[in-house]
């Protein structure tokens, strides 16, 4: 068999979508690769590069085989009861079906035989011929391609004048190396040979590829193209980061610089990073405004001091041109970021010149939902509700109502309307600009964000009034329309809407402003509270769904960190929603127990029984105790009950499941020596009251049959 070489497929395009260039470049490779391999053309351990440049995917396999071994197959036919007659000759339906198969010329006593457990078969057994490489690429090729996750295809011509080809962008050229040969293939109008492109405007007329491992050198030697898109990012990454601390400065905000990143990596062939400034007199404008402009309009990198992290004047610039003197490329950026600059400057003096809270009206020319009416209608609902928050939690109610009343006024400002991300953001700096109290102006500035992270305190308890009351109004209304989540869809947001609130419960758990007794904020009253301030309340049913679908949320979110079985306890019996995560840790502790499975499967065992009883279990009269084993068990519950009640009052959970663990033995010995479903009725009826008593304690903290095997 001739020696593996490597391979290189590179299809050559106009700029391909920056967004999407990663993820093309990944799953181009991934599909050549899994096509090869599916047809034993891949040599043991050979790697795959991925290569995507803003005009070109590519990808190298390092040991790529001419032609697939060939492979021996057996394939049964049918029963030898059909297939040969009395006298072991072939009957018409064999020579039918091997007729169909291309094999008229098969000795028939060559056929094997073998035993399927019911039949003896006629088994055909062959070799099979390994694919040829060059017939085998074209298939995977056209597979690949059909196949690659494109967000938007286009229709073009081909330069006949007829032809219609549909991809992500046009092609223009298609190179196919295995080592040192070209392997012909067809794709998109286009015919494969050895000759690539490099930079648009630094690289000197085609390349001439002698070899597939020639390909990364000579583009970015010969060709200023550094085709690894990992490469390419890693190298603009440093430059950055040089260009930063040279300056004594800093990028910002990780996560939006890998964002940009990314972005920018798709757009450049060969990076080169420039330092550009602007006037210093536009830091008076709040720095989100300049930051967004920069990073989303301009794919420019802000620098921020080192020390205070403040914006500063200068920026960093990803050029597709590396020059010795890009003082060309620097002051022509600098020109084009000013207009943008100045536009926001404009947006926010003239913004300021009218009050936040004089703005409100309009809200009711802006829809919310036709079936929910203006935004100013969901204002008024918002206030509403926001204000009895404030009054379950302790804070001001007056300054949550203001806050509410605030909140969406930004979005009828002209620097909303240019920067629609900046909603919430540009609100705070109106409404600090207008001596609202700090508790507020800090409520708006909070209010988009997707969960609570510290736990609420006087400074923040506004707006974790606000934040609750938005995301319940949210659940209530939308859901109240009919607009459930359904699969991957949920355009509304429910599904953060609900983990914000679940988030919102714990942090004001840990800031001690809910109540133990139930006479505070408890989910069940906010949604109650939320439905009251619909013009078309929600339903009942429409509530309890609502109910349900946060403890879903909570529950799959808790089955992520907990024992599933532990998360469904807890979950079973829908406890306030701030003890969840306290509730779960315990039984979590208890399931540990050796107590626990039996204890488990125990309370199991009960609640079976109680599902047979009408009515309520009446009270235990110690008369009727007539076995050694129910007595033990009464005396137990006697002694036990007012300890785990105890424990659970402090919200020691774990504590209150460890004193139901002394239980064991006379439950056990209960359900051994005692009948249960005795004949007199009186009897019954006390031994099921006494179950009962043990039941609701031992379940107080979770359903602790959830637990049982």
């Amino acid at each position: 068999m001739a020696a593996a070489q490597p391979l290189l497929l590179e299809l050559f395009t106009e700029e391909l979508p920056p967004k999407a260039l990663n993820r093309l470049g990944q799953a181009f490779a991934d599909g050549i690769a899994a096509g090869l391999q599916a047809r034993g053309l891949l040599a043991e351990g050979s790697a795959t590069t991925a290569f995507a440049t803003p005009r070109r995917l590519a990808v190298r396999l390092s040991a790529v085989l001419p032609q697939a071994a060939d492979t021996e197959f057996s394939e049964k036919l049918m029963p030898v009861s059909v297939g040969l007659n009395a006298e072991g000759q072939a009957t018409p339906a064999l020579l039918k079906k091997l007729a169909a198969k291309g094999l008229d010329n098969v000795d028939v006593a060559s056929l094997a035989r073998e035993s399927d457990g019911k039949n003896e078969q006629l088994v055909y057994r062959g070799i099979a011929k390994g694919a040829a490489l060059a017939g085998a690429l074209q298939i995977v090729l056209e597979d690949t391609l059909g196949k690659l996750p494109i967000p938007k295809v286009m229709s073009y011509q081909l330069a006949d004048g007829e032809t219609t080809v549909r991809f992500v962008r046009p092609a223009h050229g298609l190179v196919a190396l295995h080592g040192q040969t070209v392997i012909e293939l067809t794709a998109l109008g286009l015919q494969s040979g050895r000759s690539t492109h490099g930079h648009r405007f630094q690289s000197q007329g085609p390349i001439e590829l002698p070899s597939a491992d020639a390909y990364e050198d000579l583009l970015q030697g010969q060709g200023r193209v550094i085709a690894s898109f990992a490469q390419r990012r890693a190298a603009i990454d440093r430059q950055l980061r040089e260009q930063a601390a040279r300056l004594n400065a800093s990028l910002g905000d990780e996560t939006e610089v890998a964002s940009l990143l990314d972005e920018v990596c798709a757009l450049v062939e060969y990076p080169a990073v420039y330092v550009g400034e602007f006037e210093e007199e536009f830091l008076a404008v709040p720095q989100e405004c300049l930051i967004l402009t920069m990073r989303l309009n301009q794919k420019y990198f802000p620098l921020f001091d080192a020390a205070t992290g403040r914006l500063t004047h200068r920026f960093l610039i990803v050029s597709n041109m590396a020059l010795a003197n890009p003082v060309n490329i620097i002051e022509g950026n600098q020109r084009v970021v000013r207009p943008r600059l100045a536009d926001a400057r404009f947006f926010f003096e003239t913004d300021k010149k009218q009050k936040l809270a004089d703005r409100v009206e309009q809200l009711g020319t802006i829809v919310y939902h036709n079936k929910l009416g203006t935004q100013l209608e969901r204002v008024q609902r918002v206030r509403a509700l926001a204000r009895w928050v404030a009054q379950a939690i302790g804070a001001d109610a007056d300054h949550a109502d203001r806050a509410a009343l605030l909140a969406k006024a930004d979005l009828v400002t002209g620097m909303v309307g240019e920067f629609p991300e900046l909603q919430g953001v540009m609100g705070a700096y109106y409404a600090a600009g207008d001596a609202e109290p700090a508790d507020v102006v800090e409520a708006i500035r909070q209010q988009y964000r997707i969960r609570l992270d510290e736990p609420v305190a006087a400074g923040t308890a506004t707006a974790a009034a606000l934040f609750v009351a938005e995301r319940a109004e949210t659940l209530l209304g939308i859901w109240s329309i009919g607009l459930v989540p359904t699969g991957d869809k949920d355009p509304y947001g429910l599904r953060r809407a609900a983990l914000g609130l679940i988030s919102a419960f714990e942090q004001l758990d840990a800031g001690g402003r809910l109540s133990a007794d139930g006479r505070g904020l408890t989910l069940e009253g906010l949604l109650a509270q939320a439905a009251s301030t619909f013009a078309n309340a929600p339903t009942a049913a429409q509530i309890e769904e609502v109910r349900a679908f946060v403890f879903e949320r909570y529950r799959n979110q808790l089955a992520a960190q907990f024992d599933r079985a532990a998360v469904d306890a807890v979950i079973a019996i829908a406890p306030p929603l701030a003890q969840v995560p306290a509730r779960v840790r315990a039984v979590v502790a208890f399931s540990a127990l050796p107590e626990a499975a039996a204890l488990a499967a125990a309370n199991k065992r009960i609640g079976n029984l109680l599902k047979k009883v009408e009515g309520e279990p009446g009270a235990i009269d110690p008369a009727l105790l007539a076995e050694p084993a129910e007595q033990a068990l009464a005396r137990a519950l006697d002694t036990l009950r007012p300890q785990a009640e105890s424990k659970f009052a402090q919200g020691d959970f774990a504590g209150a499941l460890t004193v139901l663990s002394q239980a064991r033995e006379p439950v056990d010995a209960f359900f051994a020596d005692v009948m249960v479903m005795a004949e007199d009725p009186a009897i019954r009826a006390n031994r099921l009251a006494l179950l009962a008593g043990l039941h609701r304690v031992m379940n107080h903290v979770a359903d602790l049959s959830r637990l049982a095997a």
